[in-house]
Protein backbone atom coordinates (compact mmCIF):
# COMPACT_ATOMS: atom_id res chain seq x y z
CA UNK A 1 0.00 0.00 0.00
CA UNK A 2 1.31 3.52 -0.74
CA UNK A 3 -0.59 6.79 0.84
CA UNK A 4 0.33 10.12 -0.06
CA UNK A 5 0.14 12.68 2.37
CA UNK A 6 0.92 15.44 0.18
CA UNK A 7 -0.89 16.34 -2.66
CA UNK A 8 -3.66 19.44 -3.03
CA UNK A 9 -7.31 19.97 -4.45
CA UNK A 10 -9.46 22.48 -4.72
CA UNK A 11 -13.40 21.81 -3.49
CA UNK A 12 -15.48 23.04 -6.29
CA UNK A 13 -17.32 25.66 -3.22
CA UNK A 14 -13.98 27.34 -2.37
CA UNK A 15 -13.90 27.93 -7.04
CA UNK A 16 -17.36 28.94 -7.14
CA UNK A 17 -16.54 31.52 -4.45
CA UNK A 18 -13.16 32.98 -5.75
CA UNK A 19 -14.76 32.98 -9.31
CA UNK A 20 -17.06 35.50 -7.48
CA UNK A 21 -14.05 38.27 -7.65
CA UNK A 22 -15.33 38.85 -4.03
CA UNK A 23 -11.42 37.56 -2.44
CA UNK A 24 -8.00 39.08 -1.80
CA UNK A 25 -7.33 35.32 -4.53
CA UNK A 26 -8.06 35.98 -7.53
CA UNK A 27 -8.73 33.68 -10.91
CA UNK A 28 -8.28 33.88 -14.17
CA UNK A 29 -8.26 31.07 -17.19
CA UNK A 30 -5.21 29.55 -18.99
CA UNK A 31 -4.73 28.90 -22.93
CA UNK A 32 -6.87 25.59 -21.84
CA UNK A 33 -9.49 26.62 -20.26
CA UNK A 34 -8.17 25.51 -16.84
CA UNK A 35 -8.82 28.36 -13.66
CA UNK A 36 -5.86 29.72 -12.73
CA UNK A 37 -5.48 31.33 -9.12
CA UNK A 38 -3.54 34.48 -8.75
CA UNK A 39 -1.93 35.44 -5.39
CA UNK A 40 1.25 37.42 -4.02
CA UNK A 41 4.41 35.92 -6.20
CA UNK A 42 2.82 32.93 -7.65
CA UNK A 43 -0.05 30.90 -9.02
CA UNK A 44 -1.54 28.17 -9.90
CA UNK A 45 -3.00 26.17 -12.87
CA UNK A 46 -6.02 24.56 -11.33
CA UNK A 47 -5.96 21.51 -13.75
CA UNK A 48 -8.23 18.80 -13.79
CA UNK A 49 -6.75 16.74 -11.45
CA UNK A 50 -6.79 19.96 -8.80
CA UNK A 51 -10.98 19.49 -9.07
CA UNK A 52 -12.34 16.26 -10.19
CA UNK A 53 -12.51 13.91 -7.90
CA UNK A 54 -13.50 10.95 -10.29
CA UNK A 55 -10.43 11.88 -12.93
CA UNK A 56 -7.91 12.42 -9.82
CA UNK A 57 -9.23 8.68 -8.68
CA UNK A 58 -7.81 7.24 -12.22
CA UNK A 59 -4.84 8.96 -12.07
CA UNK A 60 -3.56 7.76 -8.49
CA UNK A 61 -4.73 4.23 -9.61
CA UNK A 62 -2.85 4.17 -12.83
CA UNK A 63 0.06 5.20 -10.61
CA UNK A 64 0.24 2.72 -7.95
CA UNK A 65 -1.34 4.91 -4.89
CA UNK A 66 -3.75 3.57 -2.47
CA UNK A 67 -4.93 6.49 -0.60
CA UNK A 68 -4.56 10.33 -0.46
CA UNK A 69 -4.69 12.79 1.94
CA UNK A 70 -5.81 15.38 0.78
CA UNK A 71 -5.19 19.10 1.17
CA UNK A 72 -5.95 22.67 -0.29
CA UNK A 73 -2.72 24.28 -1.53
CA UNK A 74 -1.88 27.89 -1.42
CA UNK A 75 -2.42 30.58 -1.46
CA UNK A 76 -4.83 29.53 1.54
CA UNK A 77 -7.95 31.58 3.10
CA UNK A 78 -5.66 33.52 5.68
CA UNK A 79 -5.05 36.21 3.07
CA UNK A 80 -8.22 37.03 2.51
CA UNK A 81 -10.42 39.12 5.40
CA UNK A 82 -10.93 37.92 8.57
CA UNK A 83 -14.96 37.15 7.85
CA UNK A 84 -14.32 35.96 4.45
CA UNK A 85 -11.61 33.25 5.69
CA UNK A 86 -13.56 31.72 7.96
CA UNK A 87 -16.37 31.77 5.40
CA UNK A 88 -14.05 30.47 2.89
CA UNK A 89 -12.33 27.87 5.31
CA UNK A 90 -16.00 26.20 6.11
CA UNK A 91 -17.03 26.07 2.43
CA UNK A 92 -13.17 23.77 1.59
CA UNK A 93 -13.70 21.76 5.02
CA UNK A 94 -17.19 20.52 4.00
CA UNK A 95 -16.19 19.80 0.87
CA UNK A 96 -13.20 17.99 1.52
CA UNK A 97 -16.03 15.97 4.19
CA UNK A 98 -18.08 15.52 0.93
CA UNK A 99 -14.82 14.06 -1.53
CA UNK A 100 -14.10 11.85 1.60
CA UNK A 101 -17.36 10.87 1.91
CA UNK A 102 -18.24 9.70 -2.12
CA UNK A 103 -14.66 8.02 -1.94
CA UNK A 104 -14.85 4.60 -0.82
CA UNK A 105 -11.93 5.25 1.83
CA UNK A 106 -9.41 6.78 -0.89
CA UNK A 107 -9.22 10.14 -0.07
CA UNK A 108 -8.70 11.58 3.57
CA UNK A 109 -8.23 15.68 3.83
CA UNK A 110 -6.85 18.15 6.16
CA UNK A 111 -8.56 21.05 7.26
CA UNK A 112 -8.38 24.58 5.65
CA UNK A 113 -7.59 26.77 8.64
CA UNK A 114 -8.67 30.97 8.86
CA UNK A 115 -4.96 31.27 10.38
CA UNK A 116 -5.52 35.32 10.23
CA UNK A 117 -7.71 34.62 13.75
CA UNK A 118 -5.85 32.14 15.46
CA UNK A 119 -8.72 31.76 17.94
CA UNK A 120 -11.72 30.89 15.10
CA UNK A 121 -8.99 28.63 13.23
CA UNK A 122 -8.56 26.31 16.30
CA UNK A 123 -12.69 26.35 16.54
CA UNK A 124 -12.63 24.89 12.57
CA UNK A 125 -9.90 22.10 13.48
CA UNK A 126 -12.30 21.03 16.48
CA UNK A 127 -15.41 21.04 13.97
CA UNK A 128 -13.69 19.57 11.10
CA UNK A 129 -12.39 16.80 13.17
CA UNK A 130 -14.99 16.12 15.47
CA UNK A 131 -17.95 16.65 13.16
CA UNK A 132 -16.65 16.11 9.66
CA UNK A 133 -14.54 13.71 9.85
CA UNK A 134 -11.40 15.47 8.81
CA UNK A 135 -8.09 13.79 9.96
CA UNK A 136 -5.96 17.79 10.90
CA UNK A 137 -5.15 20.65 9.91
CA UNK A 138 -3.40 22.66 7.41
CA UNK A 139 -0.94 25.30 8.56
CA UNK A 140 1.59 27.67 6.26
CA UNK A 141 4.59 28.65 7.45
CA UNK A 142 3.70 32.18 7.58
CA UNK A 143 0.87 33.90 7.77
CA UNK A 144 0.76 37.19 6.18
CA UNK A 145 4.14 37.62 6.90
CA UNK A 146 3.87 36.19 10.77
CA UNK A 147 5.50 33.56 12.31
CA UNK A 148 3.55 30.52 13.72
CA UNK A 149 5.93 30.56 16.72
CA UNK A 150 3.98 33.55 18.21
CA UNK A 151 1.90 33.39 20.97
CA UNK A 152 -1.30 33.91 19.27
CA UNK A 153 -1.15 30.61 17.39
CA UNK A 154 -1.28 28.66 20.43
CA UNK A 155 -4.51 28.02 20.64
CA UNK A 156 -4.48 25.89 17.29
CA UNK A 157 -1.44 23.60 18.53
CA UNK A 158 -3.60 23.14 22.21
CA UNK A 159 -6.23 21.92 20.07
CA UNK A 160 -4.49 19.62 18.08
CA UNK A 161 -2.80 18.01 20.81
CA UNK A 162 -5.87 17.58 22.73
CA UNK A 163 -7.58 16.05 19.53
CA UNK A 164 -4.14 14.08 18.37
CA UNK A 165 -4.99 15.85 15.33
CA UNK A 166 -1.73 16.12 12.79
CA UNK A 167 -0.64 19.94 11.55
CA UNK A 168 0.71 19.47 7.90
CA UNK A 169 2.90 22.87 7.69
CA UNK A 170 2.81 23.80 3.86
CA UNK A 171 4.88 26.57 2.47
CA UNK A 172 3.95 30.05 0.97
CA UNK A 173 5.21 32.93 -0.44
CA UNK A 174 8.40 34.14 2.24
CA UNK A 175 8.02 37.82 3.73
CA UNK A 176 9.38 39.82 2.21
CA UNK A 177 8.74 38.70 -1.18
CA UNK A 178 10.50 40.69 -3.54
CA UNK A 179 13.82 38.61 -4.06
CA UNK A 180 11.13 35.29 -4.59
CA UNK A 181 9.05 37.05 -7.91
CA UNK A 182 11.40 36.32 -10.32
CA UNK A 183 11.59 32.76 -12.14
CA UNK A 184 9.34 31.11 -9.95
CA UNK A 185 11.91 31.29 -7.24
CA UNK A 186 8.79 31.29 -4.61
CA UNK A 187 8.06 27.74 -5.82
CA UNK A 188 11.58 26.38 -6.33
CA UNK A 189 13.44 28.40 -3.26
CA UNK A 190 11.52 29.91 -1.46
CA UNK A 191 9.17 27.27 -0.09
CA UNK A 192 12.13 25.50 1.04
CA UNK A 193 13.41 28.52 2.48
CA UNK A 194 10.41 29.29 4.50
CA UNK A 195 9.80 25.75 5.64
CA UNK A 196 13.39 25.45 7.03
CA UNK A 197 12.77 29.00 8.81
CA UNK A 198 9.31 28.26 10.27
CA UNK A 199 10.26 24.70 11.67
CA UNK A 200 13.41 26.51 13.49
CA UNK A 201 11.66 28.81 14.88
CA UNK A 202 8.85 26.57 16.21
CA UNK A 203 11.83 24.53 17.91
CA UNK A 204 13.94 27.54 19.53
CA UNK A 205 10.48 29.18 20.17
CA UNK A 206 9.71 26.18 22.85
CA UNK A 207 6.62 25.10 20.85
CA UNK A 208 7.33 21.36 20.43
CA UNK A 209 8.19 21.81 24.64
CA UNK A 210 5.26 23.25 25.96
CA UNK A 211 3.00 21.18 23.35
CA UNK A 212 4.65 17.60 23.90
CA UNK A 213 2.77 14.86 21.43
CA UNK A 214 2.25 17.94 18.77
CA UNK A 215 2.23 15.79 15.20
CA UNK A 216 4.13 18.48 12.66
CA UNK A 217 4.44 16.90 9.19
CA UNK A 218 6.93 19.47 7.52
CA UNK A 219 6.52 19.58 3.76
CA UNK A 220 9.03 18.88 1.33
CA UNK A 221 11.31 16.80 2.81
CA UNK A 222 11.63 19.36 5.44
CA UNK A 223 13.32 21.78 3.15
CA UNK A 224 17.34 22.28 4.13
CA UNK A 225 16.51 20.92 7.80
CA UNK A 226 18.43 17.56 7.87
CA UNK A 227 21.42 19.07 6.26
CA UNK A 228 21.26 22.13 8.46
CA UNK A 229 20.89 19.74 11.90
CA UNK A 230 24.02 19.69 12.48
CA UNK A 231 24.49 24.00 12.56
CA UNK A 232 21.48 23.59 14.57
CA UNK A 233 22.98 21.89 17.13
CA UNK A 234 26.20 23.89 16.65
CA UNK A 235 24.03 27.10 17.71
CA UNK A 236 22.42 25.43 20.35
CA UNK A 237 25.75 24.78 21.79
CA UNK A 238 27.47 28.68 21.30
CA UNK A 239 24.66 30.69 21.57
CA UNK A 240 22.99 31.62 24.24
CA UNK A 241 19.68 32.58 22.43
CA UNK A 242 19.51 29.25 21.53
CA UNK A 243 19.76 27.09 24.82
CA UNK A 244 16.21 28.10 26.09
CA UNK A 245 14.84 24.77 24.61
CA UNK A 246 15.24 21.53 26.73
CA UNK A 247 17.28 19.40 24.18
CA UNK A 248 19.59 19.93 20.80
CA UNK A 249 17.67 21.01 17.91
CA UNK A 250 18.30 17.60 16.21
CA UNK A 251 16.34 15.93 18.87
CA UNK A 252 13.44 17.66 17.56
CA UNK A 253 13.87 17.08 14.30
CA UNK A 254 13.39 13.40 15.18
CA UNK A 255 10.41 13.88 16.34
CA UNK A 256 8.67 15.82 13.31
CA UNK A 257 7.38 14.21 10.37
CA UNK A 258 8.71 14.56 7.09
CA UNK A 259 7.16 14.15 3.51
CA UNK A 260 8.94 12.81 0.47
CA UNK A 261 8.20 15.19 -1.91
CA UNK A 262 11.81 15.49 -3.18
CA UNK A 263 12.29 12.71 -6.12
CA UNK A 264 16.41 12.26 -5.56
CA UNK A 265 16.94 8.98 -4.06
CA UNK A 266 20.56 10.42 -2.53
CA UNK A 267 18.55 13.36 -0.91
CA UNK A 268 15.75 11.23 0.65
CA UNK A 269 18.05 8.63 1.83
CA UNK A 270 20.72 11.48 3.72
CA UNK A 271 17.17 12.82 5.32
CA UNK A 272 16.49 9.24 6.16
CA UNK A 273 19.66 8.26 7.73
CA UNK A 274 19.86 11.35 9.25
CA UNK A 275 16.54 11.72 10.97
CA UNK A 276 15.50 8.47 10.86
CA UNK A 277 12.53 6.35 8.44
CA UNK A 278 10.33 6.45 11.36
CA UNK A 279 9.26 10.22 10.40
CA UNK A 280 9.31 10.31 6.50
CA UNK A 281 6.25 9.64 4.22
CA UNK A 282 5.51 9.42 0.78
CA UNK A 283 4.22 12.34 -1.08
CA UNK A 284 3.66 13.34 -4.94
CA UNK A 285 2.72 17.15 -4.53
CA UNK A 286 0.41 16.03 -7.06
CA UNK A 287 -1.09 17.56 -9.72
CA UNK A 288 1.35 20.76 -9.55
CA UNK A 289 3.21 21.40 -12.13
CA UNK A 290 6.09 20.51 -10.01
CA UNK A 291 4.63 17.13 -8.26
CA UNK A 292 4.77 13.51 -9.12
CA UNK A 293 2.63 11.02 -8.84
CA UNK A 294 4.97 8.03 -10.39
CA UNK A 295 8.26 10.25 -8.92
CA UNK A 296 6.11 9.61 -5.18
CA UNK A 297 6.46 5.82 -5.73
CA UNK A 298 9.86 5.85 -7.93
CA UNK A 299 11.74 7.43 -5.24
CA UNK A 300 10.91 5.22 -2.48
CA UNK A 301 11.45 2.07 -4.25
CA UNK A 302 14.49 3.22 -5.18
CA UNK A 303 16.13 3.88 -1.79
CA UNK A 304 18.91 1.71 -0.68
CA UNK A 305 17.08 0.78 2.86
CA UNK A 306 16.00 -2.42 4.35
CA UNK A 307 12.33 -3.86 2.75
CA UNK A 308 10.81 -2.86 6.37
CA UNK A 309 11.65 0.74 6.46
CA UNK A 310 10.23 1.41 2.90
CA UNK A 311 7.18 -0.07 4.28
CA UNK A 312 7.10 2.64 6.85
CA UNK A 313 7.95 4.83 4.63
CA UNK A 314 4.95 3.80 1.46
CA UNK A 315 2.09 3.72 4.30
CA UNK A 316 3.35 2.34 8.35
CA UNK A 317 4.07 5.84 9.45
CA UNK A 318 0.82 7.58 7.46
CA UNK A 319 -1.38 4.34 9.06
CA UNK A 320 -0.07 5.46 12.67
CA UNK A 321 0.11 9.72 12.10
CA UNK A 322 -3.37 9.78 10.47
CA UNK A 323 -4.88 6.48 12.48
CA UNK A 324 -5.83 4.92 9.13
Amino acid sequence: MVIDVHNHFYPGAYLEEIAKGRSRAKMGRDASGNPVIFYEGDFNIVDRGHRDADFRLGEISGNGIDIQVLTMTTPGVHIEEEGRGVELARAVNEGFSEVVQKSGGRFQALASLPLQAPDRAARELEYAVKTLGLKGGTLFTNVNGKTLDLPEFEPIFEVAVRLSAPLFIHPTTPSPSQAFLDYRLVATVGFPTDTTLCIARLIFAGVLDRYPGLKIISSHLGGTLPYLAERLDRGYRAYPECRKIERAPSEYLKEIFYDCVLFHRETVEFAVRTIGATQFMAGSDYPHQIGSLAGAVRVVESLRIPEQEKEMIRSGNARRVFGL
